[in-house]
């Protein structure tokens, strides 16, 4: 993908990207310059720059009898995408609460790639009940998902006010992280020995959603009513078997460390 065809995709093209690549070429320059460089008409000109200075891409400046545009680092295109991403997911409930899911058959989303996993974990940021009951590996969403962005994601969670209930097997946890903590809203519990959780899910609102391994990189959504109700049943019923952490139940990773 060219230069052009990228930055189409960001909302830049047709005039408006001829007239901020001119604004990057000339660095400090006068709008005729720029209009000369973009093959632009001096009216036009104007009207393109007021919108890339409303975009937060240039500046107008006025030095002594000329006004003159300065470009912006870049870096402001991807602090744009972030403030972006940050307004949808604070909006998500609201359009959510008025999308007619009245429908009767259930969706099925499938994701696949190096975003996919990304993708299917950051959709749980849009539970309405503010309430998520997940089975967690912690060695799977290293791989998959990195401990960077999960942290991420967790400042994400907690500043949402979503409230967590993970169960775990030790024999698939790493060290101590992502402990039982009020105050980041995440009740744990390890599953009986006998009973393996090696796939992440999450269940919330009406969605079971679920995460592969980076081997095999794809993320699936789930929504039905039906099926939530009956894996959020499945999940309470393993939660009332299984226990909160305790100094003997150290995942396997830290007791040979500790040995």
């Amino acid at each position: 993908m060219d230069l052009e065809q990228a930055m189409d995709q960001l909302g830049i093209r047709g005039k408006l990207y001829s007239a901020y690549m001119a604004a990057l070429e000339l660095g400090e320059a006068t709008v005729n310059q720029i209009a000369t460089r973009a093959g632009l008409g001096r009216t036009t000109a104007y009207s393109i720059l007021e919108r890339l200075e409303e975009e937060g891409l240039v500046t107008m400046v006025e030095r002594g009898e000329k006004r003159l545009v300065v470009p912006e680092d870049p870096h402001v295109l991807l602090q744009r995408l972030e403030n972006k991403q940050r307004t949808l997911i604070e909006l998500m409930p609201q359009l959510r609460s008025l999308y007619n899911s009245s429908r009767t058959k259930p969706e099925i989303r499938f994701y696949e790639g190096e975003d996919a996993v990304r993708t299917v974990l950051w959709d749980t940021l849009t539970a309405q009940s503010k309430m998520l009951r997940g089975v967690l590996s912690t060695s799977q969403l290293l791989e998959s998902v990195g401990e960077q962005q999960m942290e991420e994601y967790i400042q994400q969670r907690i500043a949402r006010g979503i409230h967590l209930q993970v169960l775990r097997s030790a024999s698939q946890d790493i060290d101590t992280l992502w402990p039982d903590s009020d105050g980041q809203l995440r009740e744990l519990r390890y599953a009986p020995e006998h009973i393996t959780l090696g796939m992440t899910t999450y269940v919330y609102d009406d969605k079971v959603v679920m995460l592969s391994s980076k081997r095999e990189d794809y993320g699936l959504i789930i929504r039905s009513k039906d099926f939530a109700n009956l894996y959020a049943a499945m999940f309470d019923g393993l939660w009332a078997i299984s226990h909160a952490p305790a100094p003997q139940d150290k995942p396997a990773r830290l007791r040979k460390r500790s040995a």
